[in-house]
């Protein structure tokens, strides 16, 4: 067994590994750039060396760094984690050149699967249904656009080298398709280093399934049965959940035993994902699921797999790279109960779920469910990293109970003054038709409206805060103004229960303790009264109080959220804009984000010029409300 390993990741991943690896009496050594130097998995680790600046490319993508902390510490072994450098072979090959230990699959299945058009020609070859499309070496824009037209709209823009959904794009005609195209070859340069695009035919009721897994080096494969990872954004995976609703065992048998003949086909060791996409129009069947492509690394949805089946697929990962051979049997391996993952995000939602940054001074997600997480309250959230913070996983006897509690888990979230997804995930996993198993890849797009929170709080969380802010000495102090610091207090008349709070540039003289009635957690503290309600914050203020503000003049400067390039800009000075037109496109985190009007107006300012590196808080634009 392995003595010393060292992890090339951050975060919560890395905080997963280092768990597993102590179990088994490991040392583990982490590895951190600039942002991360007093970051949760560091403090866990048994030991830490520092690779380079804040991007990326500087430190954790650089792979002879890594290598050179691995050697310097006496580590044994790499773990990759997921992201970053775990699907690169060139690195892959290093590692073992260096006489370390690589834990993944060999250097050559990570090339087979690497690229999306070679791997479906291979598994093609190899008897496992493809979905139709475009694998071609010419990749004019022309040439790409016959493609497209002769496979019929819409179709599917996929980056060659892609992955977690960057560098795909859907396109529903054909004037849309090469504007489509160069921002997905744009993604897909930034991203993976290769511009290179395939075109498949897009499943009009798609369900995206995959399928965990597991090879050893004495030819041994198993599968750890399906996930259903349908709920998406942006092609971005947001709920997953384990076994598929729907999945008949002949429909199971058949994707289960393509997925083995997929790792055979490239002798996989290690852990691994075949994904397929099901055409969902009539129900799962056997003959309406085609290979999309195979992850040669562990999934960030990997828990809900070890919550049906009782197994620790880092440990599974960890023996098999000692030379172990797989802990079962395929006919060993049995699932029970349903389990279901979100993916909490440091975003907001209300914003076009713009990443946010910043110090989580309040950072409570609760203990009745599996929290995976690489922070804790007092850390930051960087900009230089993927915005996630946290996997929330729920198992229950069967799927209702697994989402009630999940549900349950995502309305009681605290957390500010980073914004999170906590009450769009809620209303994802509550409604209806996703509790009943009518689900497909557009459930989300379909019902974004009703998905996403409104901003503004609902009567019942005004009188929550006022409730908590009379029930508080709030602002008492033996030399504060009288008037002040005893809200409701009037000459000759009872002590009125009423108080005066304000919310983004909303002021309301409010009743403490009055109707409607609505759960939630209220806390005054230093000069705001926060409620945490429906997995959604408030902060509100006394009128006239620092921050109280958040509206009025200042609400049509468009500000950068975070460092970035900006690769388009789609207005000029003086234009008339209508409230959700796009007016300029940041590159930032490896993807694309949109900043548009906030209302009906006027282009007064613009600043953004393309090409531009931007810091975070530079005006971009700013929009003055038109007559």
């Amino acid at each position: 067994m392995i003595g010393s390993l060292l992890i090339a990741n951050r975060g919560e991943i890395a905080c997963r590994i280092i768990r597993t690896a102590r179990k088994l009496g490991m040392r583990t050594v982490a590895v951190y750039s600039d942002a991360d130097r007093h970051a949760l998995h560091v403090r866990e680790a048994d030991e830490a060396v520092h690779i380079g600046p804040s991007p990326a490319r500087e430190s954790y993508l650089a792979g002879e760094r890594i290598i050179a902390a691995a050697k310097a510490t006496g580590a044994e072994a790499i773990h990759p984690g997921y992201g970053f450098l775990s699907e690169n072979a060139d690195f892959a090959q290093a590692v073992i050149d260096a006489g370390l230990v690589w834990v993944g699959p060999h250097p050559d299945s990570i090339r087979a699967m690497g690229l999306k058009d070679a791997a479906k020609r291979l598994m093609q070859e190899a008897g496992v249904p493809v979905t139709p499309g475009y694998l071609g070496e010419d990749q004019a824009p022309e040439r790409l656009q016959r493609e497209a037209e002769a496979i019929g709209w819409p179709v599917l823009i996929k980056a060659v080298a892609g992955g977690g959904g960057k560098g795909m794009r859907r396109v529903n005609a054909a004037g849309e398709f090469q504007e489509m195209l160069q921002s997905c070859k744009r993604e897909a340069a930034s991203s993976f280093g290769d511009d290179r695009v395939l075109i498949e035919k897009y499943v009009e009721r798609p369900r995206h399934i995959e399928v965990q897994v597991f090879g050893d080096s004495h030819g041994n494969v198993v599968h750890l049965f399906e996930r259903d990872c349908s709920l998406q954004r942006r092609h971005q995976k947001v709920i997953e959940e384990a076994p598929a609703p729907g999945m008949d065992e002949a429909t199971r048998a058949a994707i289960c035993g393509a997925a083995v003949k997929a790792a055979r086909a490239v002798s996989y060791v290690g852990a691994g994902t075949v994904e397929f996409i099901a055409d969902a129009s009539e129900g799962l069947r056997p003959d309406r699921i085609w290979f999309m492509e195979m992850n040669t690394r562990l999934q960030v949805e990997h828990p809900v797999t070890e919550e049906i089946t009782g197994q620790d697929l880092v440990e599974w990962q960890l023996r098999v790279a000692s030379g172990e051979a797989l802990p079962l049997r395929q006919d060993e391996l049995a699932m029970k109960g349903h389990a279901i993952e979100a993916r909490l995000y440091a975003e907001d939602p209300a914003h076009e779920f713009l990443p946010s940054t910043g110090g989580l001074d309040h950072f409570v997600l609760g203990r009745a469910l599996r929290i995976d997480t690489g922070v804790e309250e007092g850390d930051r959230i960087s900009p230089y990293y993927d915005p996630m913070i946290a996997k929330l996983i729920a198992r229950g006897a069967d799927r209702d109970e697994a989402i009630d509690r999940l549900v349950e888990t995502l309305d009681q979230i605290e957390v500010w003054p980073v914004k999170t997804n906590a009450a769009f995930l809620a209303r994802a996993a509550g409604d209806a038709d996703f509790r009943a198993g009518r689900v497909d890849t557009g459930f989300i797009p379909s019902r974004i409206d009703r998905l996403v929170p409104d901003p503004a709080p609902p009567d019942g969380v005004w009188n929550l805060a006022a409730t908590a802010l009379l029930a508080s000495d709030f602002g008492a102090d033996e030399e504060a103004d009288p008037w002040v610091s005893l809200p409701g207090f009037r000459l000759n008349a009872p002590r009125d229960l009423g108080v005066a709070l304000s919310h983004c540039g909303e002021t309301r003289l409010v009743e403490g303790g009055g109707d409607p009635p609505l759960e939630g957690i209220a806390t005054v503290t230093g000069d705001r009264v926060l409620v945490f309600s429906a997995g959604q914050a408030f902060a509100f203020t006394l009128p006239g109080a620092a921050g109280a503000g958040g509206g009025g003049e200042g609400e049509g400067n468009l500000l950068s959220p975070m460092p970035g390039r900006i690769i388009s800009v789609d207005v000029r000075q003086g234009d008339k804009v209508a409230k959700g037109r796009k007016l300029v496109t940041l590159e930032a985190m490896k993807m694309e984000h949109s900043l548009v009007a906030p209302f009906d107006g006027i282009v007064a300012e613009l600043e953004a010029k393309e090409g531009a590196q931007v810091t975070e808080g530079t005006l971009l634009v700013r929009v003055e409300k038109g007559e």
